[in-house]
């Protein structure tokens, strides 16, 4: 199902805002998580309140193939190797990208073969507390679970190390971990290979998502 919000927000080719064009080609490379964190191929036994899976990373192949990218990537916590053309026919993707988190969560869900999958809306210009909290919970479930997130993200947003992020048309990203009981999570990114995987606090994820959405 599709949300008449989410669609208003749809990805634009003016979402990659720090390249001004395409990426050149597919970077494969298989990445952990800053340094404090262990990641292997599965899920590790949660410690600390933090987890973080393994992911076989590959950075999208061109400006408007976000969506398949993420969630490739996140697939790739699974040992699932998707080809990335056929998942962007299967989401309708277009040069214009792809509409809505609606159209990615399907195509997750057959994949992994479960409805382990479920779209959520942050509607507002800001995330509040009660849509925070249940982010945060719905990632601690999912990487917890032994699956990634996906969330459709748009505008600016600060990591963990002062490092701004900027796709004011719109991107996808993958949410392969966590820390502090959720409230810090790691992104993996397929929008710049030298920029894969970074922290991020749970509180400016929520508000970067919002006006969009995510599947956990």
């Amino acid at each position: 199902m599709r949300t008449d919000i989410l669609r208003k927000t749809a990805l634009t080719a003016a979402g990659l805002a720090f390249t001004g064009g395409a990426i050149a080609g597919p970077v494969t490379t298989a990445f952990a998580a800053p340094a404090e964190a262990k990641p292997t191929t599965v899920a590790q036994d949660r410690k600390g309140g933090e987890r973080e899976l393994g992911v076989r990373y590959e950075a999208q192949p061109n400006f408007y193939y976000c969506g398949p990218a993420a969630a490739r990537n996140a697939l790739s916590v699974q040992g699932k190797n998707i080809d990335v053309d056929g998942m962007a026919q299967r989401m309708g993707t277009t040069e214009a990208g792809t509409n809505s988190i609606n159209d990615i969560t399907p195509v997750l869900n057959k994949e992994t073969g479960t409805d382990a999958y479920q779209s959520v809306e942050i509607p507002g210009a800001k995330a509040d507390d009660k849509q925070t909290d249940k982010l945060r919970a719905d990632i601690v479930t999912a990487i917890d679970e032994g699956h990634a997130v996906v969330a459709n993200i748009a505008g600016t947003a600060t990591d963990t190390d002062g490092t701004t992020h900027s796709f004011e048309g719109g991107h996808y990203i993958s949410v392969v971990g966590y820390r502090d009981n959720g409230n810090t999570v790691t992104i993996a990114d397929s929008a710049n290979p030298n920029q894969a995987s970074y922290r991020i606090s749970v509180d400016n994820l929520a508000d970067w998502i919002a006006t969009r959405g995510y599947t956990a």
